[in-house]
């Protein structure tokens, strides 16, 4: 009991040091400094505590605002101007003016155990346009309290003798009208053993209890922070949306990154698409919290492939295509998935789909892989009239093989390229000689687009593998 009374009385310094007049907040690359519980304080002296929020910006440093955008190419559009983030640190002064008095020092000896850590404080408040920054200092000088309140409560439940265990803040985007949460979880704790606080979390929030909200993967990313792995995320929300008499889209759900041609050091160009699109449909399993293991490597895949007995050991390490059926089986050996394969027997039949579709996009939300003829394609949603049957298709295209470039990926530019297949995937035999596979492979409007019926060839069958979500937590 002793080692929680400590605790519990270092967490009331920090929280009274953050309610005091030391406290400081720094607006991240700019001059900016504020002291909220100084009268809201701030320097340079041309901002004051009525200036709004929202002519920070005109302080902070235009490079780093700029680099996430330059990176990727994002484009600007509505949806990305919707949200601005200002980011701040917390600091607290340790020097005082005036006359200092002269230090006393004493010696005691005693035994005790020394703790010393550092806490990750990261806390989020929203604020309007209309708000000043003496409003957004009293929310968030509160929010800090209310925090430092919950580390608390974590750090004391899960101390264990004298081991302490992180408290680490993390944000949650809700469906509206809840919006960003922060929840606080024990680092180094696995998602399996903090089952039950998250069913006090889905009943608190009132959510669905078939889908994982409060995993550490669905946690919030900031679109000022860029992914360390370098991989474009959601590339298609910067499109416009087809418009249609009646038309509804029907789309993804969530987060996925996107996976195509010689990425990973992988020189798979003419083969390896279908094994890009199943990398993509991985990545959304992992970021919606389904899974913790990395998205599969192609050797993943196959040996994947040979463990469920569908491949012999010589595919491992080979260059042979793989499809919608290999892309199931795949899926609910490493993952647990299954999935639900649509055949169709010709490719103008895809355009009688739009039912099956939209539902699947409603109920499911996954990317689908689609494999026909010699290329594989993933379909992240539909736009369908239900009175017409008009559709059109949003497409990621895995036989991309440039760098990570969302404008070149999403621009509309028609781009034809000719791949050859030196796999031994169906070679055929003539006169002794093998003869492998080449044909066209078209882009038209994007690598990553919205396409009508005619994208797909008309004449060739095709497989559907759409992934069911499984009814966790």
């Amino acid at each position: 009991m002793l080692m929680h009374k400590v605790i519990s009385r270092t967490f009331e310094i920090l929280r009274s040091q953050v309610k005091s007049e030391s406290c400081v907040l720094t607006v991240c690359d700019s001059p900016v400094i504020i002291w909220p519980n100084k009268g809201v304080y701030v320097t340079p002296e041309a901002i004051t505590p009525n200036t709004l929020c929202e002519d920070i910006h005109q302080w902070i440093q235009a490079d780093e605002q700029e680099s996430f955008g330059k990176k990727s190419g994002k484009k600007k559009n509505k949806k990305s101007l919707a949200v601005s983030v200002i980011n701040l640190h917390l600091m607290i002064e340790v020097t005082k003016p005036g006359p200092l008095s002269a230090p006393i020092l004493s010696r005691t000896v005693q035994k005790s155990h020394f703790l010393s850590t550092t806490l990750p404080m990261d806390c989020v408040v929203s604020t309007s346009c209309s708000d000043t920054i003496k409003d957004a200092c009293e929310i968030l000088v509160e929010a800090l309290i209310q925090q430092l309140c919950e580390m608390e409560k974590v750090t004391l439940q899960h101390l264990k003798g004298t081991t302490l265990l992180i408290p680490e803040p993390l944000h949650f985007l809700l469906p509206e009208p809840k919006g960003l949460v922060t929840v606080i979880y024990p680092a180094g704790v696995p998602d399996s053993q903090l089952e039950t606080q998250r069913k006090d979390l889905h009943q608190q929030f009132e959510l669905p209890d078939d889908r994982p909200y409060f995993r550490r993967a669905n946690a919030y990313h900031f679109p000022n922070e860029p992914y360390k792995d370098g991989y474009l995320r959601n590339p298609h929300l910067v499109l416009a949306h087809p418009t249609m008499d009646n038309g509804k889209l029907y789309l993804v759900h969530g987060i996925y990154s996107y996976h195509h041609y010689m990425q990973d050091r992988m020189d798979d160009n003419g083969w390896g698409c279908a094994y890009r699109s199943l990398q993509t449909i991985c990545s959304w399993f992992q970021q919606q919290g389904y899974v913790e293991r990395p998205v599969p490597t192609h050797k993943d895949i196959q040996q994947a492939l040979v463990d469920v007995g569908d491949k012999q050991a010589s595919f491992v390490g080979s260059r042979q295509w793989i499809g919608s059926i290999e892309v199931q089986a795949v899926l609910n050996q490493l993952l647990g998935v299954t999935s639900k394969i649509m055949f169709v027997s010709q490719g103008s039949e895809l355009a009688s789909k739009g039912r099956e579709l939209a539902n699947h996009f409603v109920t499911e939300g996954t990317p689908v892989m689609i494999g026909g003829g010699v290329l594989a394609h993933t379909i992240l949603g539909v736009a369908w009239s239900e009175t017409s049957g008009e559709i059109r298709y949003l497409i990621l295209d895995p036989h991309y093989t440039g760098g990570e470039d969302l404008q070149v990926i999403t621009d509309k530019v028609s781009v034809t390229s000719i791949c050859i297949d030196y796999s031994t995937f169906l070679p055929v035999k003539k006169q002794n000689k093998t003869l492998h596979h080449m044909y066209l492979c078209y882009c038209f409007q994007g690598w990553c687009g919205w396409k009508g019926p005619d994208f797909w060839d008309q004449t060739a069958y095709y497989n559907l593998c759409l992934p069911q979500r499984p009814k966790v937590i």
